[in-house]
């Protein structure tokens, strides 16, 4: 039977004091070791901040773009809102202008040239002055009146400055050979330009 000595307890005791210091000592080296690395490699932390700078710059550049893209469709929406807004003003105009130009009064023909000269400009306006003297006397002579009703309008094509319109105008004539009024029809394209503030025609045409 063997008896357990204080010299056995201190024996077994050395190898455990001996396991936790090579522990201790190995993970201190690791971490020497971990720190020399980062040291010996700067070119981590700037590769990093490259990625940055590379990702603010791309933001900043979609953000021009964005900008540049939200300013342009703004620009074009104001430029069709101007040009539907000069579309339906010629129209109006093209349609008050078509009433004055088929009604004629004999007896007030002075004033009916007038009004239709106050609305003329350019090639019409001169066709028109230069036919008015002729045209003057022979309603005159055969004491003609008429009156003119547009149906329908449509404009084909516009800009701020300019529209072609479409009408459909019925138009009651009589005259000394003709004392009961008929109904003619006709189809009238005019063109409107924005002269001094004022749609005014430049054509009219019977296709």
């Amino acid at each position: 039977m063997s008896v357990s000595t204080d010299d056995d307890k201190t024996t077994d005791d050395k190898p455990e004091v001996e396991d936790g210091t090579e522990s201790e000592a190995a993970e201190s080296e690791a971490a020497t070791e971990a720190s020399e690395s980062e040291a010996a490699d700067p070119a981590r932390p700037a590769g990093r901040n490259r990625g940055r700078i590379a990702v603010r710059a791309g933001l900043a550049t979609a953000f021009v773009v964005l900008l540049g893209a939200v300013g342009f469709l703004g620009w074009q929406l104001w430029q069709e809102r101007q040009i539907a807004d000069a579309s339906e003003q010629a129209r109006q105009a093209a349609e008050s202008y078509a009433q004055v130009l088929t009604s004629i009064d004999s007896a007030k023909v002075d004033e009916n040239f007038d009004a239709v000269l106050d609305g003329a400009t350019g090639e019409f306006k001169d066709m028109y002055s230069q036919s008015s003297a002729q045209l003057r006397q022979l309603l005159i002579d055969n004491k003609a009146t008429a009156r003119g009703v547009v149906l329908e309008s449509a404009v084909q094509s516009a800009s701020k400055d300019k529209a072609v319109v479409l009408l459909f105008v019925d138009q009651s004539v009589s005259n000394t050979n003709v004392p009961d009024p008929r109904i003619d029809r006709s189809r009238v394209k005019m063109t409107m330009e924005y002269v001094d503030g004022r749609w005014r025609a430049s054509k009219v045409e019977l296709p």
